[in-house]
Parts: structure tokens; sequence; C-alpha cells
């Protein structure tokens, strides 16, 4: 397996973090604190700060289930020649998807968004938010239905790390998923400073869907065509 480097694992979790469905959820969260309590910006921020943490916490431990289920099947000889290139062959695959998605947008793409079946579930629960806690317990439960829609670049990191002894893989799982929250962070701040509003960052995720998709696929696919050179 080609040498693991910083540059390999923060490119899989900058996809995973400019995803549209992690930010998406993140504004709904937003949204259902503000317009229980429009004028108490400090909620807006400890509802955004207690989502990413518990998201946080949740995809860490998704993250400890998939590293350990690669160390498992890699135990097999056959199986551990081929992981990484199927690995590889995967990122090429969530890429392409992606760029389908950048050319031709629809709404609950596979495996590039939260199917659309689910939404309107996931919306009856988030409006129901009215405090920080509920925020933190709401990242906790929409975390499993952000998965079809972001497990992607996570399961090829997690095959990735699974190749280091398991206690060396947790600093990396801590800088993959630091990463994929600081864009809820960045917004979370972004509001309460006053940069911006809520309705204008679900505004500009939605006007800008399609280059987040075209980002995400071209970096997955240029990532997993590097692997697949051993280049990288």
């Amino acid at each position: 397996m080609a040498e693991l480097t910083i540059s390999k694992i923060a490119s899989l979790a900058a996809v995973d973090a400019v995803n549209p469905c992690a930010l998406a959820v993140l504004t709904l969260v937003l949204i259902a604190i503000s317009s229980y309590r429009p004028k108490r910006k400090r909620e807006v921020l400890l509802a955004g700060l207690s989502f990413s943490f518990s998201v946080y916490v949740t995809y860490l431990l998704y993250g400890i289930v998939i590293v350990k289920f690669f160390q498992l099947i890699s135990q097999l000889v056959f199986a551990k020649i081929y992981i990484y290139k199927a690995l590889a062959g995967l990122a090429v695959i969530l890429g392409f998807l992606n760029l389908k998605d950048a050319v031709k947008y629809k709404p609950g793409g596979l495996l590039t968004e939260m199917p659309m079946s689910w939404r309107p579930k996931v919306k009856k629960i988030i409006s129901g938010i009215t405090s920080p806690l509920g925020a933190a317990s709401i990242g906790i439960f929409v975390t499993i239905f952000l998965l079809p829609c972001t497990m992607g670049p996570y399961l090829i990191a997690g095959g990735i790390l699974s190749a280091l002894d398991f206690v060396r893989t947790l600093p990396w799982l801590l800088f993959y998923n630091l990463i994929f929250i600081s864009p809820m962070l960045g917004i979370t701040f972004a509001i309460y400073l006053g940069y911006a509003t809520v309705e204008k960052v679900s505004g500009w995720k939605d006007r800008n869907i399609r280059i987040l998709h075209g980002v995400a696929g071209a970096i997955l696919i240029t990532l997993g065509l590097l692997m697949l050179a051993g280049l990288i």
C-alpha cells in the first residue's frame, strides 16, 4: 500500500466537508433555532457549536468502526493486495457521480446526496429543535441520515488508515473529522458575528450546489487516479 500522507487524508476530508448534505442539515438546524428565538444570536452560536461537536464525536465513532472493519478483512492475504486498488476505484466512481451532478443536477443523487425519501422526515425532526441541547442530540441522530451521501470519502480514508496500528489511526481520524466539521464551525461563527445570515448561507449553498459537486468530483477523480497509478 502506498505511503500515507496528510494531503491524501486532507483531500478526502475536504470533499466530505463541502458535501451539500452536511451543509443543508446545519442550515436547517440554525433556521429552527433562529425561528424559535430570533433575537438571541447566542442561542444560534451554541446550537451550531453543539451540533458540530455531536457530529464530530459520532462521525469519529463511525470512523473507528470503518478502520476496524478494514483491519479485519485485511488479515486475509488476498484481500490486502486488492483493498487499496478497490478504494482508488471507489474514489473515481464517486468522483464521476459528483461530476454528473455538477453537469446535470438532480436532488438526491446516488451516493452524493441524502435520498429524497428521507428529507421530509429529517426536516420534520430538525424543525422541532428549540435549544442547543436539542441541536446536539439531533446532530447525533441526523449523522445516520448523512451516511449515504458522506460515507464514500470516509470509507476510502478508513481503508487507507487501516494499514496502521489502531492507536496510530486515532490522530488521523481526529484530524479528518476536524476538517469535516470546519465548514459547520465557519458558518456558525459567520452567522453569530453578523457576516452572514442563515438564509444567505442556505441560498448560497443552493446557488452553488453544482460547483460543490464539481469540486468534490474533480478532487476524488484526481485522488483515485493517482492512487491507481501508485503516485500517492
